[in-house]
């Protein structure tokens, strides 16, 4: 039996939701589900601005790198925070499932009648179009002792947080070509068009995907490597709250994404292993497996590819704050993450709004967005590459984040105020960009069938590929890289700059532009300028 507890309760900033729009309320949540959710809490202390200056210095010989285990003893949770949240937990019927110090986390487990009183909200079933959630309206509140501890709620709200940034290309049978000679490439055909350091495969280093639905099957990676001639690569699934490897069966749809993930980065860096981070499609799903990354200590990352993401506007401000908080836990560590840009243009959205909108995760300040471009090859060389934008509502993402302020590593870059009515500037997305045409895109195998998928999703597991052949090359990971190439000079040629073609609100341009950032990599030049 629940304990009294203070009525006192202070609502959380940045925890109000509202419906989906359209979205009709069906009925009250059955009191008696059970249900988990994640209560986030501070650090221990700050992470001194030092301490990430020495791990993100814009010479990378001069970078230092925390462990896991000094990360958790220093910036971890505070133990007498994480028991006031388990007594709190106690005081209210809930069962403790898990706590973390290094993710600074406590899993709760109760019925949907105990949470609502714990966290003072009023949960509701809402059907939007074809999707049925659990939500809930306004602020989540806490107990005034945990206010200044707990710094996030997830798991009460259940809507689809991100979508996949892929795009299918319609074929049956073999792999084709369009009319004019354009055509779709293996993996490892673009990564020697991008000149991708040679007598190198990753090993040595782990490469994390976070997937939020579908799955992969092995017989496939089978066929599709042997196919290519390739060693079959180390590929791990791993459970993060509840979610599985779980193939549909449906090429279009999320096991697209999974399959091109794995096979994209498997092609380009087959001696490192990959593990694939399985979590619901949930704000609770996206941090939680994005958190189980970061601080594996038995896998060990250095490299996270995201394919998923959605426009800022679609995620509540403690949302992003917890997400970005861990995003800064890697920078720390000195893993890289790569996030895929959109696949909507400068709208960001499908149907179209006419707003412009940066994607999140990847307009985040510690990771590197990735936007895509339209290749074309001849000779084993490249003969064109354009903006990715086929004028049918596919188009690379980018633009101006209207959350983030703009960095210091992007000051000079001449980044555009965002282009919406009182738009500032902010963080300019993308940093970088890749073959993403779906026209031009990757064959791939997914569920038994051969096909031609692009998107800015395949941006992400490209330049993951790329960054384990890095790391390897040097015996230590880069970590963040953002400072490092901005820095670098136009004579370095670690870049192809894209000055053709636009996404929209956005035009490409001479140096970095809102559609494909810097560029296209060179690998070698790349490599040579980080080592």
């Amino acid at each position: 039996m629940a304990r009294k507890t203070s009525k006192a309760r202070i609502a959380l900033k940045g925890s109000e939701k509202k419906p989906l729009k359209g979205a009709q309320i069906v009925g009250a949540a059955r009191r008696d589900e059970r249900i988990e959710v994640t209560v986030l809490v501070r650090r221990r202390q700050g992470i001194p601005d030092r301490v990430l200056a020495a791990a993100t210095r814009a010479d990378v010989r001069a970078r230092k790198h925390m462990s896991r285990e000094e990360l958790r003893e220093k910036f971890g949770a505070d133990p007498a925070d994480l028991a006031q949240v388990e007594a709190f937990a106690e005081n209210h019927g809930l069962d403790v499932v898990r706590a973390s110090r290094a993710e600074r986390m406590v899993r709760l487990s109760g019925s949907v009648q105990a949470m609502q009183e714990a966290f003072g909200v009023k949960l509701r079933t809402y059907r939007a179009g074809k999707q049925t959630y659990r939500g809930r309206t306004g602020a989540i509140r806490v107990p005034a002792m945990l206010a200044k501890i707990v710094t996030g709620v997830f798991g009460l709200d259940n809507r689809r947080q991100a979508r996949a940034h892929f795009h299918l290309r319609e074929q049956r049978g073999r792999f084709g070509a369009r009319a004019g000679g354009v055509r779709a490439f293996t993996p490892a055909e673009v990564g020697r068009l991008y000149q991708f350091p040679p007598n190198l495969d990753g090993s040595g280093e782990c490469i994390a995907i976070l997937e939020l639905g579908g799955g992969y099957r092995k017989k496939d990676l089978v066929t599709y490597f042997g196919s290519l001639g390739i060693p079959v690569p180390s590929v791990t699934a791993v459970s993060v709250q509840g979610g599985h490897n779980s193939p549909t069966g449906k090429p279009s749809g999320p096991d697209g994404e999974v399959m091109l993930d794995i096979e994209v980065a498997g092609a380009v860096a087959p001696g490192a292993k990959i593990a694939v981070y399985f979590a619901p499609n949930t704000d609770d799903g996206f941090i939680g497996a994005l958190s189980a990354a970061i601080h594996d200590t038995l896998r060990q990352p250095s490299v996270v590819s995201i394919s998923w993401g959605n426009p800022e506007r679609l995620w509540t401000s403690q949302a992003v704050k917890a997400f970005d908080t861990v995003c800064q836990d890697a920078a720390a560590l000195g893993v890289t993450i790569f996030c895929s840009a959109g696949d909507h243009g400068s709208d960001d959205e499908d149907p179209p709004t006419g707003r412009a909108n940066a994607d999140f995760p990847a307009s985040s300040p510690h990771v590197l967005g990735c936007g895509g471009t339209h290749l074309e090859a001849q000779g084993g060389s490249i003969a064109v590459e354009r903006v990715w934008n086929t004028l049918d509502g596919w188009a690379t993402g980018g633009g101006v984040s209207e959350v983030f302020k703009l960095p210091l590593w992007q000051k000079g870059a001449g980044v555009p105020k965002a282009k919406n009515t009182g738009g500032k500037v902010g963080r300019g997305v993308p940093d970088v960009a890749g073959d993403a045409d779906s026209d031009t895109g990757y064959k791939v195998r997914v569920d038994g069938v051969n096909s031609v998928f692009g998107g800015t999703s395949a941006v992400s597991p490209l330049w993951a590929g790329l960054m384990a052949r890095v790391n390897q090359s040097r015996r230590k990971p880069v970590g963040f890289l953002n400072p490092l190439i901005y820095g670098l000079s136009a004579s370095s040629g670690a870049f192809r700059d894209i000055t053709q073609g636009d996404n929209g609100a956005y035009a490409a341009k001479k140096g970095w532009d809102a559609c494909t950032g810097l560029g296209s990599p060179n690998g070698k030049k790349l490599l040579k300028a980080l080592k």
